[in-house]
């Protein structure tokens, strides 16, 4: 609250640590989020034959550290985390506890570093390119959902992740953070109507 008003926060990002984390889903079979699409210009993975025990326990650990990496702060570490190689400050590990996901990921370092790098700078430059436009997209979506619910939106912070994505559309990837496909974010009129769902379910 300011002054007794309710305030908003929406942070909007192509962050590098979650594009890598989606780039080593996609090269190392990683199903889950089911819901969530695959990303573009991302090569097929290579067949491999793991059991299905083993397929369940990278699963398990990719979902830890896709948690981790994507709100932080909701989900500590129980242990320390530290930094692999390869991946300069993009990935971080629970000590002892990822030693299947670290296996699976050491051969595709450079590969998704680079992609990550790239997809944030075109992220960016896009940004740059229409100041203001990304604050009025979600100032309209609060004030249209003001009008229909006749109050002032609720204190919210969510956060948005821009990414390329191969199906257009709206996601939830945490309890405050949506993904949203970087084609959709960049219409207008569409953004607003794929946005306005989300908006309403937190103010």
């Amino acid at each position: 609250m300011t002054g007794g008003q309710p305030e908003w926060v929406i942070r909007e990002d192509a962050a590098q640590s979650v594009l890598v984390a989606l780039y080593l889903r996609q090269v190392i079979g990683i199903r889950a989020p089911e819901e969530l699409p695959a990303l573009r210009r991302v090569p097929t993975p290579l067949t491999v034959s793991r059991s299905d025990d083993a397929q369940a326990r990278l699963e398990r650990e990719w979902r830890e550290y896709w948690a981790m990496t994507v709100e932080p702060q909701a989900h500590p570490s129980p242990v320390p985390l530290e930094l692999i190689d390869g991946f300069d400050t993009l990935v971080t590990l629970p000590e002892g506890r990822a030693e299947a996901l670290r296996a699976a990921i050491d051969d595709h370092a450079d590969d998704a570093v680079e992609f990550a790098r790239l997809s944030h700078d075109r992220y960016s430059r896009e940004a740059a390119a229409r100041p203001g436009v990304s604050y009025r997209a979600y100032a309209s979506a609060i004030a249209a959902h003001e009008r229909i619910v006749g109050r002032r939106a609720h204190s919210f912070e969510l956060n948005v992740q821009v990414l390329p994505l191969a199906q257009r559309g709206v996601w939830w990837i945490g309890s405050l953070t949506v993904a949203v496909t970087d084609g959709l974010r960049g219409d207008v009129a569409a953004f607003d109507t794929a946005i306005h769902p989300i908006i309403a379910e937190l103010a």
